[in-house]
């Protein structure tokens, strides 16, 4: 028993050092263009924000409230689709234990 634990105990870590290096990028405003989005947001697989790039051509001080928008809206996509990375990968290992969540 207590071997089968410690096999599971490495492999939730090995998922976790490899959810860290796991980067899912979300990006928000600017034209439809998806290359040149207003604001990206890069967030990793533990769920924390690593990067974010602000286009300045899309800045307009008169209308910063668009700029906190579109932030917001990158930073949720993003966190939504780093949560369903983290739960894929963490899937396989916890096995039937029903966590909430995952």
């Amino acid at each position: 028993m207590a071997f089968d634990q410690m096999k599971m105990l490495n492999d939730l870590r090995k998922a976790q050092k490899e959810l860290k290096k796991q980067q899912i990028i979300a990006v928000a405003g600017g034209d439809d263009d998806a290359d040149d989005p207003a604001v990206e947001v890069t967030i990793n697989g533990e769920l924390k924000v690593e990067n974010i790039k602000i286009n300045p051509e899309y800045v307009d001080l008169e209308d910063i409230e668009e700029l906190e928008g579109w932030l917001e809206a990158a930073i949720r996509d993003g966190m939504a689709k780093a949560q369903e990375v983290a739960a894929e990968k963490m899937k396989p290992l916890m096995g039937g234990m029903n966590l909430p969540g995952m």
